[in-house]
């Protein structure tokens, strides 16, 4: 069973349609009481990071969602859901993140910003398919060690990282056409294999 965290906003119905077109039961997560029972939580982060922050500890989630991932919960973030596991964003500096994996996010300073479109994947790891994937972003990652794919936009940024049991995507696979859904079936091989 895959847990959809539900804070208030984000993409929780493609996401979970997304999900269950490739196979996987879903159920949305919208406190913490069913979350110990998950096999693995996806977050689809939408919005500002300061009211993704504040919503999920309102709803008496943040913590819970830190002890799951930073246990080996299997953890797949988008978008917000990726900075989330850093140590927070410029867009919202008085909130931080997890602090799973060192870096914040930075705003674009070059180009239309919001970028909204398809950007190449390029894949820095073996098995991990490349292709288009949709964004909308404001703001990235512009490094990482935990890299495993990058894209372009006026320059190089972060498109997904991994480490142990955590993966996150900065773009939206959930709106990605085929591509999209075959790197959730990559996600889940992964899961597999671990």
């Amino acid at each position: 069973m895959i847990g959809v965290i539900d804070y208030g906003a984000g993409n929780i119905a493609s996401v979970c349609n997304a999900l269950t077109y490739i196979g996987k039961e879903t159920t949305i997560i919208p406190g913490p009481e069913k979350m110990e029972r998950c096999d693995a939580l996806v977050f689809p982060g939408v919005g500002s990071f300061g009211a993704m922050v504040d919503n999920l500890r309102e709803r008496s989630l943040f913590e819970p969602l830190f002890e799951q991932v930073r246990g080996g919960t299997p953890y797949l973030g988008i978008c917000l859901g990726l900075h989330l596991l850093f140590e927070g964003s410029d867009e919202s500096p008085d909130h931080e993140g997890f602090g799973l994996l060192e870096g914040r996010a930075t705003r674009f300073t070059k180009g239309k910003v919001p970028q909204i479109g398809w950007n190449h994947i390029d894949t820095l790891i073996d098995g991990m398919p490349e292709g288009w994937a949709y964004y909308v972003n404001s703001y990235r990652i512009a490094s990482s060690s935990h890299a495993i794919a990058t894209s372009d936009y006026h320059g190089t940024f972060i498109a997904a990282v991994r480490t142990g049991t955590m993966t996150a995507f900065q773009f939206h696979p959930e709106k990605s056409g085929p591509y999209g859904l075959s790197l959730l079936q990559w996600w889940l091989s992964c899961l597999q294999r671990e």
